[in-house]
């Protein structure tokens, strides 16, 4: 029995026709993979890229810390028995240099107001520890409020007090 030769060789290509199918479809299934890959990098890096810029905006505006060095203050205080003065230094802590500056900018109004609170207190509010408390409280509460008509309030988050004498 002799082999017929166009059998022989449709067995023969069949193999072949099959690998070279699965050959492009691997080839195809890599490239397709690839570029998923490229195209999910691409994504990831340029998203890091926005929100690092979003992130390190809010990272200025409430995360970066600063301290601001306010000069010493010295007021007469409400009488209680004779004259009494208080002479107080303190540093604010605020949320990032655009704040540090915009307070700078507008020293003479912090400065005002401080003034008028701190020469409405008697001494007698002020020589405890609870009454520095209250007290660093309503500076904060004096230097958020806004500088300008429906202006955003500053970001003061702590008053330090470096000196604090009453007399």
């Amino acid at each position: 029995m002799k082999a017929d030769p166009k059998a022989a060789d449709a067995a023969a290509a069949t193999p072949a026709g099959a690998s070279t199918k699965k050959l492009v479809i691997i080839i195809l299934a890599a490239v397709l993979a690839l570029g998923a890959i490229g195209g999910g990098a691409a994504w990831f890096f340029l998203r890091d890229k926005k929100d690092s810029g979003g992130a390190h905006k809010e990272a200025r505006k409430s995360g970066a810390q600063l301290f601001l060095a306010v000069d010493p203050f010295t007021v007469n205080l409400q009488p209680e028995t004779g004259d009494q003065y208080l002479q107080v230094s303190f540093t604010l802590q605020v949320d990032g240099a655009d704040q540090v500056e915009l307070i700078k900018l507008n020293m003479p109004k912090v400065r005002s107001r401080l003034l008028m609170l701190l020469s409405s207190k008697k001494a007698s509010e002020l020589i405890t520890s609870e009454g520095k408390q209250v007290l660093a409280a309503q500076i904060i509460e004096q230097i958020k409020q806004p500088f300008e008509e429906r202006g955003p309030q500053q970001e003061v988050s702590d008053v330090l007090f470096t000196s604090f004498i009453i007399q």
